[in-house]
């Protein structure tokens, strides 16, 4: 019975352990992110908005509209990584990137151009050899 506590112990310790180097990962990952929202938005008017949403795999990208209507995102490894950063940048999240936020991104030549091969009448993809 001794034997099966200890091992048990251990197991438990083991556990608690590997937690608490995710969960420091984790913070030093939301740190991060949390400096390059508060950057996105220091370059882009001054404040920004964000939506997250899952995608795949456990990640989660933070989508980025700045007050100016520039766009971008960042990816974290995890939710809760994901929604730390957001406040410790301090940036108001969306449940949803709805018709309010999307009209608020200002798109430019860069993004249209991006997004012609997938438009109806864009150039057509080269063909599959």
């Amino acid at each position: 019975m001794a034997d099966t506590q200890q091992a048990d112990g251990q197991a438990a310790a083991g556990g608690t352990a590997t937690a608490t180097t995710a969960e420091k990962r984790a913070g030093k990952q939301a740190d991060r992110l949390a400096r390059q929202i508060r950057a996105f938005a220091r370059t882009h008017g001054g404040s920004a908005e964000g939506q997250l949403a899952h995608i795949g795999r456990g990640r989660t990208r933070i989508a980025l509209v700045g007050a100016n209507g520039e766009w971008g995102t960042l990816v974290a490894d995890s939710l809760p990584a994901a929604r730390q950063a957001a406040e410790r940048a301090g940036i108001e999240l969306r449940d949803d990137f709805d018709g309010e936020l999307a009209a608020k991104v200002r798109t430019g030549p860069y993004e249209w151009s991006r997004m012609a091969g997938i438009q109806v009448g864009g150039p057509a993809n080269p063909a599959a050899s």
